[in-house]
């Protein structure tokens, strides 16, 4: 992301001392997502997702989803995403939000890469959509999950991910914290979603990695847990879900 343009070094130094131990770079274009391959070229810790974001759908030509196939074969890659629907911006009509979703869900399952989903006030059309066109992707992770227990249960019948991100610590995510107590634990994942959705108290500010040890403390809370162990349950379900080597830690 640009934001990060200015520090990006820094910004990785910061996790590390923190306790981060790998980093996934989500591609949201076809220029982030070199870019994100760029940089898992450069730094050992970090991997790369490629994709077309919701937002920028109108862009997934025949051509551009071939660019990203053959980005796919760097080793670094580890998943699609982020693809999905966004009905809340709508900033491209929803059916070429719809096909592009399609087109980038049938390159995962060729490929037979994890995706990464972005759902925002679309849950039933992304719920319909994945259960006709994610058979053979080997994991389906629902980023920042912002669904409602129904859907989260259904996710979890079907086996999906569903990652938890700095909204969790916000004071109105009862709900979402109420969902996640006796949620199936080798079903949860850790994200930060930076530069956006930073963790109580730096909301209002960049979010950036270092802050995903908050994240984990809410977690913990919740499960009455220690972050150490939040931190290790959420790493080996990353490692599983992208199918990550052994990286330790807090992912």
């Amino acid at each position: 992301m640009p934001e990060f343009d200015g520090d990006r070094d820094e910004t990785l130094a910061r996790a590390r001392k923190a306790g981060v131990t790998a980093f996934i770079g989500i591609g949201y274009d076809l220029a982030s997502s070199r870019q994100a391959v760029a940089l898992a070229e450069r730094e050992s810790d970090v991997y790369a997702c490629v994709a077309i974001h919701p937002h920028h759908a109108a862009d997934a030509t025949a051509e551009v989803l071939d660019e990203l196939v053959t980005l796919t074969a760097h080793p670094r890659v580890v998943g699609i995403g982020e693809i999905g629907l966004d009905f809340y911006r709508n900033r491209a009509p929803r059916e070429i939000q719809e096909a592009a979703f399609r087109a980038q869900l049938a390159v995962a399952q060729r490929l037979r890469l994890p995706v990464s989903i972005h759902d925002r006030d679309a849950h039933a059309d992304t719920m319909r959509i994945l259960s006709e066109g994610a058979d053979g992707v080997p994991a389906v992770i629902l980023h920042c999950f912002s669904g409602d227990r129904a859907m989260a249960a259904e996710a979890w019948t079907r086996g999906y991910y569903t990652a938890v991100a700095g909204p969790v610590t916000y004071p109105n995510a009862r709900d979402l914290r109420a969902l996640l107590t006796d949620a199936p634990r080798d079903r949860i994942l850790l994200e930060t979603d930076a530069p956006y959705l930073p963790p109580t108290p730096h909301r209002g500010t960049r979010n950036e990695p270092a802050y995903l040890p908050l994240v984990a403390a809410q977690l913990a809370a919740v499960w009455n847990a220690s972050p150490a162990a939040v931190g290790a349950l959420t790493t080996r379900n990353t490692r599983r879900a992208l199918a990550l080597p052994d990286v330790g830690g807090a992912a």
